[in-house]
């Protein structure tokens, strides 16, 4: 028997794992490993867990149907794993374990052992790439090193991708006749590991809504991403993130459906659909980063000098940070959108992100966190790329003296405060003309409901830069 091991690649189309194992007549099943304690240690948001959760009892209803078991695994962490799936592979006579590749570290070592104990049964283990367009590794520079800066990266990518191009892998055939699927909800080991398995109306999960959404975005909205993706009030993004995170949906299908919608693959900014195509590669410059230089996923600077920054863990301040109390109208109001949503628009996030690291001029990595810990779309390559991006410390990070003023990106971004009075209730009814700087018109108004700003920018701005060239010296 063949056995696929589903993680982040919960999907039955260009699942490469999934196609490999269904090729030729032995028969296949399926697996995924429940893992509570390991999730709270890498800071998994309990939303994420959730649709992740939902997406598999999708997912094994349909690999049901054909013909194909999905079996659920509890490990309380990566450790418990290679010794669980040994006695799996045992007891179901598996003789083959096919798997797309993992590019954190800890996945990896676990991987590792996974190979390593299952080698002692003759069971084959085969790791295939379907977390990127392109593998890990294949996007190199002409002396085999890593880019470490995009545009480069980009160009090179672009043109790998022109000379080997890709497949889309389809979903298997039907295997056998189909088989019953007990929900994940009636599983009491389930609901005893993770609590109720409830899923959020604003994210339904299954292959057929994350291609709903691709495609309404292809028809809409990717002529004009380039110029409404950054206001957070206009709906110009795909909102494909946590699909893409939890691999319902490939980035290899969103490149290919882009290229059937334009009838083209875009090649630079002249071109329509290339802005959006950019984000994709994005994705791929840091997941690349993630697999070759190991120690992003240690909490360690891409940078090493910048090790050295005397950055603050001041709990108050973090604190006001996350409850969206900072007296910043852009920045509290994307905090309490993530807090109630579990997403954040791109935007917002690199606003907020600026805002903890070079007003507050605290470490990145609790911000890090927290958007781990809250995000349904977590995924650590991004989420880390992009902190370390906005903190400076970075791969083609933003120079450290370019520090984003909240107010006027609320005011380029929002500018009628659409966003800000959605999210910051206490300032619904303030006029247009004081939205981002409200303070004055709420003291005439003797009110004292929404708090004064935790700080200066001006001032802050110029500690951040001093931190930096402290650095030099």
């Amino acid at each position: 028997m063949k056995l696929v091991w589903l993680r982040n690649d919960l999907r039955l189309a260009d699942n490469p794992a999934l196609r490999h194992a269904c090729a030729g007549d032995e028969p296949v099943a399926a697996l995924f490993i429940i893992s509570p304690t390991q999730w709270q240690q890498h800071k998994m948001a309990p939303i994420r867990q959730r649709f992740m959760l939902a997406q598999v009892d999708v997912l094994g209803r349909e690999l049901a149907a054909l013909g194909i078991p999905l079996h659920l695994l509890r490990v309380e962490t990566f450790a418990e794993a290679p010794a669980a799936l040994a006695d799996l592979c045992r007891e179901q006579g598996v003789t083959q374990l096919y798997a797309n590749q993992a590019i954190e570290i800890d996945e990896q070592r676990r991987d590792h052992a996974v190979s390593t104990a299952l080698a002692e049964q003759a069971v084959g283990c085969h790791w295939l790439n379907g977390c990127c367009v392109l593998p890990p590794g294949r996007v190199l520079t002409g002396s085999g090193e890593m880019f470490k800066v995009f545009t480069p990266f980009s160009r090179a990518w672009l043109k790998a991708l022109d000379e080997e191009g890709f497949v889309i892998h389809r979903a298997p055939t039907p295997r056998g006749e189909p088989l019953p699927w007990q929900p994940l909800a009636e599983r009491e080991w389930v609901d005893e590991a993770l609590g109720e398995l409830t899923t959020d109306p604003c994210w339904p999960v299954g292959e057929v809504e994350a291609r709903r959404r691709l495609n309404d975005f292809l028809e809409q909205a990717v002529l004009d991403y380039g110029k409404t993706r950054d206001f957070p009030a206009i709906a110009g993004t795909s909102v494909l993130s946590p699909y893409l995170a939890a691999g319902i949906i490939s980035p290899r299908q969103c490149v290919a459906a882009l290229q059937q919608r334009l009838g083209y693959r875009p090649q630079s900014n002249a071109q329509p659909g290339f802005v959006w195509l950019n984000e994709l590669i994005w994705r791929e410059f840091y997941r690349h980063l993630l697999v070759l230089i190991p120690t992003l996923s240690m909490n360690r600077p891409f940078k090493p000098e910048t090790a050295a920054l005397p950055w603050s863990w001041d709990p108050d301040a973090f604190a006001a940070w996350c409850e969206g109390r900072t007296g910043y109208p852009i920045v509290d109001a994307a905090m309490r959108c993530l807090n109630a949503t579990g997403w954040m628009h791109n935007r917002l996030r690199m606003i907020v992100a600026s805002f903890l690291t070079k007003d507050l001029h605290i470490h990145w990595r609790l911000g890090e966190d927290y958007f781990m810990s809250r995000l349904i779309d977590g995924d650590l390559a991004a989420n880390n790329g992009g902190w370390q991006w906005a903190a400076g410390t970075g791969a083609d990070a933003a120079p450290y003296f370019r520090v984003f003023n909240p107010t006027t990106q609320g005011q380029r971004f929002d500018p009628q405060g659409e966003f800000i009075r959605t999210w910051v209730t206490e300032l619904a009814d303030i006029p247009t003309a004081y939205v981002h700087q409200p303070h004055d018109w709420l003291r005439l108004k003797g009110r004292q409901d929404y708090p004064a700003p935790m700080v200066d920018h001006a001032v802050a701005r110029v500690r951040a830069i001093e931190m930096f060239r402290s650095l030099e010296k």
